[in-house]
């Protein structure tokens, strides 16, 4: 009996390769499927940003409509502010010789600058409507002053009038309390104001009697 030639043996180790190769590729292919399927370790997803809607303003109410009356800080003189729908008017006076009507608007948050002739300002800050605190320049000086809000009859009072051919303008501040400083001009010239009635308003000029009322502006 013949053994089987080189040829079949080479037949037979052929054949043991294609074997193997064809074993190798479907492994590989199952385990290359098992790496896809299995799930992989991803990331979190990023948190989305949340909007912020910003929270609005205080809103200012309007100044209130009021009187507010006092002395400025050296004792010298008296302020008093009249305030109306955001306008105002002050008078400034020392009760001898030197007085200041001012006015202009107030703004919402209480503050205001308000102007007279010869240059005169006044600039000042409501604070919670009890007081205005500022200051007023006039003649090259600056008097600090605080004004508290006045109940009547304190407050500001003017009368005008012509009396024996003499133009009259008198300006009257009644502070708390009762005290009255005031200037009467005549034609041109101040000098102290008599005082008035301070519920009617009622002042005798050169025997003539008029009627000093309150100023809003």
């Amino acid at each position: 009996m013949k053994r089987p030639g080189p040829l079949l043996t080479l037949l037979a180790g052929l054949l043991l390769g294609v074997f193997m190769l064809s074993l190798n590729a479907t492994t590989g292919t199952k385990s290359a499927s098992s790496y896809r399927e299995s799930p992989g370790v991803t990331a979190p997803p990023s948190p989305t940003p949340t909007k912020t809607t910003p929270s609005p303003s205080p809103s200012r109410s309007a100044p209130p409509n009021a009187d507010y009356a006092g002395r400025t800080d050296d004792d010298s003189s008296a302020v008093a502010v009249s305030l109306r729908d955001g306008k105002a008017i002050a008078y400034f006076c020392d009760g001898h010789d030197k007085e200041s009507w001012l006015k202009g608007d107030v703004k919402d948050d209480g503050t205001m600058k308000l102007t007279g002739k010869n240059g005169a300002e006044l600039t000042g800050t409501l604070e919670d409507g009890k007081r205005i605190r500022g200051t007023v320049a006039l003649g090259g000086r600056h008097y600090g002053f605080t004004a508290d809000k006045a109940v009547k009859p304190s407050g500001l009072y003017r009368a005008t009038a012509t009396v024996r051919g003499a133009k009259l303008d008198g300006g009257w501040i009644v502070l708390p309390g009762g005290k009255q400083v005031g200037i009467l001009d005549r034609d041109g010239k101040p000098s102290a104001a008599p005082r008035i009635d301070p519920v009617t308003g009622a002042v005798t000029i050169e025997g003539q009697q008029l009627t000093a009322r309150p100023v809003t502006p």
